[in-house]
Order: C-alpha cells, then structure tokens, then sequence
C-alpha cells in the first residue's frame, strides 16, 4: 500500500524525499544530509516517522551518489555532490546505520510499502552501494 506523494519506490520517488532535496541547494557541506541521517540512526525502527525514514533513505542516496556509487539523481543532488567534498567514511557509516532503522521491517514505512518487493530492492541495491568498497 503506497502513500500518496509515492510515485516509485526509488528513493526520491516521493514528495517528502523531493521536498528534502531542495535543502541540498544552499547547502555547502555534508550538514544537512548528515542531519537526515543522524534522526534515522538515532531511533528505534519502531519510533522513525514515515516522512524521517523516508528523508534518511533520501540522505542515504545522496552519499551514495557521493561515492559515484549510484546513478545520476536529481539536479539538487547532482549539484550538491559536485561541490562539497567525497563523504567521509564516518558519513558513509552513518548512513548505513540510518537505512538499517529507516528501511527496517519494524518501522511504519515498512508497513506503507508491505508486500512491494520494488521497495525492499531499491533499499537492497542502496545498502549494496554505500558497502561495497
């Protein structure tokens, strides 16, 4: 069951993730996605409201990306990532905690997505991308 705002199970397939991205233009550092992140990170699965965990997959991609890891995303990220500096290996670690709480099966987006096997590969492919040295 998808919410509405959901147009694909990519991580800026939304209207909360969308909206986020729009932060990356002003931003000249890692702050505001490392921000993203450490809301996941720092919660119970159980605790992460829908629109956070979405934001934290978002964040996730955008270090992703920073890697050179993922395909080309949106312009903001595009952007971005072009102007700051490669993620740190401490931000690559955070954001590998947050996709573990923001993707988990015991969270409320978890429920939004059940039984959406496209959902559960997008965050797959992501975890793969942000491991794989």
């Amino acid at each position: 069951m998808r919410r509405m705002g959901t147009w694909s199970a990519e991580p800026f397939g939304n209207d909360s993730a969308a909206d986020w991205a729009y932060e990356l233009e002003d931003a000249g550092d890692w702050g505001v996605v490392s921000d993203a992140l450490r809301v996941a990170a720092e919660a119970a699965p159980a605790d992460l409201d829908s629109d956070d965990a979405v934001t934290a997959i978002a964040a996730a991609e955008v270090v992703a990306r920073g890697l050179g890891r993922v395909p080309e995303s949106t312009e903001s990220v595009e952007a971005f990532v072009a102007r700051v500096a490669p993620p740190s290996p401490e931000l690559v670690a955070l954001a590998v905690a947050a996709l573990a709480v923001a993707a988990s099966d015991e969270g409320e987006l978890a429920d939004l997505w059940e039984g959406d096997s496209d959902w559960h590969a997008e965050n797959d492919k992501l975890r793969s991308a942000l491991t794989t040295a």
